[in-house]
């Protein structure tokens, strides 16, 4: 296509007024933010558990015989003292091994009497002259055999006795019955748990915390119980036992704090309260708007005071709490960090500061 002469000097003219409106526009004005200074506070970070108070020795009570379960005369929650029958089993085969084991005795016994006399006369008679050594030795031997039968009669009746006391279950020491795990009618096995006794004396009180706990210094070793159902029943205590694994069911510590001074109210299953502090250290506070990310770590905004640019650097958190993040670690005290208006920022932008806390 041809243009003519005067076509051509207007295309020129229109071109040449575009560039000058372009390079007239005026350049874009910084970015508008927000920022705090960064400032140190020391930081002393609580924690409150809830716990149970149990007894320091818990022991499961089971009979030593197996049988059929006959009676039961203790239940859950009941005090027991020593010696207390808590159930029975039906002993009929216990009273039978008995009865068993007493007519060997008995046999035994005339067996001896036997032998003994069978002695006695060869006895007399290697004396007179009128029996030989080898007679002699064998009554010797007979009555020993004898002898050694009684014994062992004698032995598996004491052990029959004892197996027919087993028949009924007993505390062996006085506590509180915390669980049951037999009925009337049901055949128990040998060494199979029955009852579980919370033996009366010192007591616990049992946390379950998580791991992460541990990675803390604590300011001080004093744990302060408190009851739950009467917050101004209190009393001091420290860690007595901490569980070498974490439960794989509830991935918690159990952890049994020993009380110094516990109070009558704080019986055997009560709910309290433990609270304890770490110890204290220096964090920078800032708003929960100047959290930002770098490559998946946590990261903040900040200004250089000199020329307002702005740059992306990672922290390492302490704490996230209501509306707060506390910073542990990548902060100095002074620096410019942005709050808020940060959304559009990149390195080395220019912005313009809207308001600065002290």
């Amino acid at each position: 296509m041809c243009l003519t002469r005067p076509a051509l000097l207007l295309l020129i003219t229109v071109s040449a007024a575009g560039c000058n409106s372009q390079a007239a526009a005026p350049p874009r004005p910084p970015l508008l933010v927000r920022t705090q200074a960064v400032r140190l506070e020391d930081y002393m970070p609580g924690i409150t558990l809830t716990g149970e108070i149990q007894a320091r020795v818990q022991t499961d009570l089971s009979f030593r015989v197996s049988g059929r379960v006959v009676a039961r005369s203790a239940d859950v929650g009941q005090h027991v003292d020593a010696g207390a029958v808590l159930a029975k089993i039906d002993p009929a085969e216990q009273q039978a091994d008995l009865d068993a084991a007493n007519a060997a005795v008995t046999a035994a016994e005339a067996l001896l009497r036997q032998a003994k006399a069978a002695f006695d006369r060869q006895k007399s008679l290697i004396d007179l002259g009128y029996a030989t050594r080898s007679a002699y030795d064998t009554a010797q031997q007979n009555l020993r055999t004898a002898q050694g039968s009684l014994d062992q009669a004698q032995a598996q009746a004491a052990s029959a006795k004892d197996a027919l006391s087993y028949a009924e279950l007993r505390a062996d020491k006085s506590g509180v019955i915390t669980a049951r795990n037999i009925e009337v009618g049901q055949v128990a096995q040998a060494a199979q748990p029955a009852f579980t006794l919370a033996v009366d004396g010192p007591r616990d009180a049992v946390f379950n915390v998580y791991e992460s706990i541990f990675f803390q210094k604590p300011a001080s070793d004093k744990i302060v119980l408190t009851l739950v159902s009467d917050p101004n029943i209190r009393a001091t205590g420290h860690v007595r036992e901490v569980a070498p694994a974490v439960d794989p069911k509830t991935g918690t510590v159990r952890v049994k704090v020993e009380m110094d001074n516990a109070p009558a109210a704080m019986s055997l299953g009560s709910s309290v309260i433990g609270s304890d502090a770490f110890a204290t250290r220096q964090v920078a506070v800032l708003p929960w708007s100047a959290a930002a990310s770098m490559d998946g770590k946590l990261a903040v905004w900040i200004v250089d005071p000199a020329t307002k640019a702005v740059s992306l650097r990672a922290v390492q958190p302490e704490a996230f709490e209501k509306e707060k993040l506390l910073i542990r670690d990548g902060l100095a005290p002074g620096e410019i960090v942005v709050t808020e208006g940060d959304k559009f920022l990149y390195p080395g932008q220019i912005v313009d500061i809207a308001e600065a806390a002290p």
